[in-house]
């Protein structure tokens, strides 16, 4: 199971950008972290084609196949589309890893048993201005 952002193990940060030029004040080899949406597709598909890992948090099962089709490293769910999205990637192979984000530490055994690739909590999103 991965961890992202938990007090007790190291990993790395997620930034979260507003637009593709925000992308030149994160940090080398950084993942980027955007909602999916029509608005910012031209920053996940930016991402893709220059080999910058992406994660992208998605509200429904759609936009799950959606974010696995174009490529991103991390597709990020809630809690209620855990299960299904991680039977969708196991079913159809998928690149990414799914990534539930959490609030409360209490949640991770019952993720663990749905077998989800992993955990993001709040600390590992830093938000990036233009």
């Amino acid at each position: 199971m991965l961890f992202f952002g938990h007090r007790f193990i190291d990993s790395e940060n997620f930034y979260h950008i507003p637009n593709i030029d925000a992308i030149k004040n994160t940090p080398p080899s950084s993942t980027i972290y955007v909602e999916f949406s029509e608005d910012n597709l031209d920053i996940i598909k930016h991402a893709i084609k220059n080999s910058v890992n992406i994660a992208v948090e998605v509200i429904d099962i759609t936009q799950v196949v959606y974010a696995s089709a174009l490529g991103v490293s991390f597709i990020i769910v809630s809690k209620k589309l855990a299960k299904t999205a991680q039977n969708l990637a196991e079913n159809y192979l998928f690149d990414a890893k799914i990534l539930v984000y959490i609030e409360d530490e209490d949640e991770i055994e019952e993720l663990a048993i749905l077998g989800v690739d992993g955990i993001i909590c709040s600390n590992a999103i830093i938000k990036i201005n233009s």
